[in-house]
């Protein structure tokens, strides 16, 4: 094997393996550096993403949707559907199925564009020209590359109070794997993964509740938005919710699980037979030897980087997860990128104001750009559109017409600030938005650009018309 590249990517997530293709595409002599192991303990690229996270989970939350579709909603459709039950094992199995597609998908990729893949762990031992790093794995070797990425990305956060054993208390890979539906789940965060997760299994039939530590629901998220999602999750999902709660105390005698939580200064108990644990995720910047050649750190463990991913050494770079913006895949990838056409000599940049974000429950909520709350703490003029998707052909036709598309614009620029979709596929209308919001679009822009009738984006149509008040369905 050769032991001197060009780049050297450190971790094969959804950001280190576009990185080591993209690095490979342009010429560069590239080798990717991974140590995960699926549960059989064998090496699987795709990081948490496409093994423990975003993949799995939208598999599960699809299936489980079906299920609950096949029990409530296709009478309405005049279709008759009895004694429907979920194989659990079965959808685990569809899960894992999808899941080895994709990773050894990777192992092809890599393959065409010429990657050289190591499976093991590398540190950091000096820099210089060559940066030079120790890989750890069936054998210790040592290879030097004249730039490095560290693409390493972020694990679950811990509580001392809960600790996770993936059997009865889980983080994100144990939820995934759970072997049958539990009759009361508790989660622990009502962030992303949280509420993803509990959609699954109380759908599946699990009571769900949900302990969150901060006083307000998806406090990141537009407040209408999180107002009208707090208002379904309970009323219409199911979840029981709580807000301001702190985890006191967990003990467990066979299969029951008792919790002690405080919530409003008051102690309370409840049992459960199942807890998730999704209270956040922390980079994984330990081990990868940055003190050894002495890369800057900030208080929270984020390796410090400037606007092109570059760290205070000049040939070491880092993306996604492990530095500052959004944990999000597509924020990875995209990072990966950049960082690889400006090593080649390109001009690489992700706008990070422009990136969307997305939550895979029912309904799906996605937003990019600014919310209300902050354009108002900011003292920044704007006008706001909004469109229920009630009022949408489509939207009731498919059976789902909830939520509603938000779109903000500068009051005197009319240039769009952010926007804001909870509703049937918010996931898929987001993108009109980015692109708009990239080539500094107005609302007048969208409102004077045909949509094709009937569809969903008819909604993001009527919201960039309601900025003036010119809404043509309401």
């Amino acid at each position: 094997m050769d032991t001197l590249f060009d780049v050297a990517v450190i971790g094969a997530g959804p950001g280190g393996y576009v990185a080591a293709i993209r690095a490979a595409q342009l010429g560069l002599r590239t080798v990717c550096i991974d140590d995960f192991k699926d549960a059989a303990g064998k090496a699987s690229l795709g990081g948490t993403c496409l093994n423990v996270g975003c993949i799995p989970s939208k598999a599960l939350l699809e299936s489980s949707e079906n299920y609950e579709k096949a029990i409530h909603k296709f009478h309405e459709h005049g279709i008759t559907a009895s004694d429907v039950k979920m194989d659990v094992s079965k959808m685990l199995s569809r899960k894992n199925r999808i899941v080895k597609q994709f990773t050894s998908g990777i192992s092809l990729l890599f393959k065409k564009n010429k990657v050289t893949n190591i499976h093991g762990s590398a540190e950091i031992i000096s820099s210089g020209e060559l940066v030079r790093l120790k890989i750890s794995g069936l054998k210790e070797e040592y290879i030097e590359a004249k730039n490095v990425i560290i693409a390493t990305g972020s694990s679950p956060r811990e509580m001392d109070s809960v600790p996770v054993d993936n059997e009865y208390i889980c983080d994100n890979k144990g939820a995934l794997s759970l072997t049958q539906t539990p009759k009361h789940l508790l989660v622990i965060g009502a962030g992303v993964i949280g509420l993803e997760m509990g959609s699954v299994w109380k759908r599946l039939g699990a009571k769900v509740t949900v302990l969150e530590a901060l006083p307000n629901f998806l406090g990141a998220v537009d407040e209408s938005v999180s107002k009208e999602a707090k208002r379904i999750f309970t009323k219409n999902v199911g979840l029981d919710i709580h807000l301001g709660c702190s985890v006191q105390k967990v003990t467990r005698k066979n299969k029951v699980i008792t919790v002690t939580y405080t919530e409003a200064s008051a102690t309370k108990t409840l049992e459960c037979d199942r807890i998730v644990v999704a209270v956040g995720r922390v980079p994984n910047s330990d081990d990868v030897g940055l003190d050894n050649v002495g890369i800057k750190v900030d208080e929270r463990g984020f390796i410090t980087v400037d606007h092109h991913n570059r760290t205070n050494v000049s040939n070491i770079y880092a993306i996604g997860d492990v530095v500052r913006g959004p944990m999000l895949a597509h924020k990875s990838s995209e990072e990966g990128v950049a960082v690889a056409e400006t090593i080649s000599g390109q001009y690489g940049d992700v706008n990070l104001d422009t990136i969307p974000w997305v939550i895979y429950t029912s309904p799906e909520i996605a937003w990019v750009g600014q919310t209300e709350q902050a354009l108002k703490e900011e003292g920044v003029p704007y006008k706001v559109g909004k469109f229920p998707f009630v009022a949408s052909g489509r939207a009731q036709a498919i059976g789902d017409s909830s939520g509603f598309v938000k779109m903000i614009a500068h009051e005197e620029t009319d240039r769009i600030l952010g926007v804001h979709v909870i509703g049937p596929y918010a996931s898929e209308l987001i993108s009109e938005a980015v692109v708009a919001m990239e080539f500094g679009a107005t609302s007048e822009d969208i409102a004077r650009i045909v949509h094709a009738h009937p569809s969903l984006s008819e909604a993001m149509h009527e919201a960039a018309l309601g900025i003036d008040n010119r809404y043509l369905s309401l």
